[in-house]
């Protein structure tokens, strides 16, 4: 009878290990997402195919706390009016932007849109734009559906804007995953 109630007992504890395992791991995750992430609703059709509007996005606000916007990175970042973007840096600071027959320049050298994309209409970008020391150039990867730094409300965002880099996206389930720059 003994051997039956150690057997039992030890049962148990396993058990118990195990729920309490899961229960560190769900809490450290939660933790993690609150401190680290944030969640973010795409609104617009600027970052289609990408993103779309109604994608639940998570940013990560600590990757530009030690470290800087990188070309291509699709962030998040506050307008002058306090509402957030979704959009994808093209210049970072010190490069000259120009958009040519559709084409996006970056230091006169052409740049490929994602999926090839030609841009209709060039903006501030029509001529040469020079940024500044913590200045970066964002367009949206639907460019014909985008308000972005071509436009004078938006121009040129500067770093303390960029909130934090989208990573994931969480909705709609069905194209969960990650979001590569």
């Amino acid at each position: 009878m003994d051997f039956y109630q150690n057997e039992e007992q030890n049962l148990i504890r396993k058990i118990c290990g195990w729920i309490v395992d899961v229960v560190v791991v769900l809490a450290f995750a939660w933790f993690c997402l609150v401190f680290f992430g944030t969640q973010v609703t795409v609104n617009g059709q600027s970052m289609h195919p990408l993103l779309s509007s109604g994608d639940i996005v998570l940013m990560n606000r600590l990757t530009y706390e030690i470290g800087k916007p990188d070309r291509m990175d699709v962030v998040v970042f506050e307008r002058e009016d306090l509402k957030t973007n979704v959009k994808r840096v093209v210049g970072i600071p010190g490069d000259e932007i120009q958009i040519i027959d559709g084409e996006l320049y970056v230091n006169q050298e052409k740049v490929a849109l994602p999926e090839d994309r030609k841009i209709s209409l060039a903006g501030l970008a029509e001529k040469p734009v020079k940024l500044e020391e913590q200045e970066y150039f964002l367009l949206g990867d639907n460019p014909d559906s985008s308000e972005d730094s071509r436009f004078a409300n938006i121009g040129n965002v500067r770093e303390d804007q960029i909130i934090g880099k989208v990573w994931l996206r969480l909705f709609p389930l069905i194209r969960i995953g990650l979001i590569r720059s």
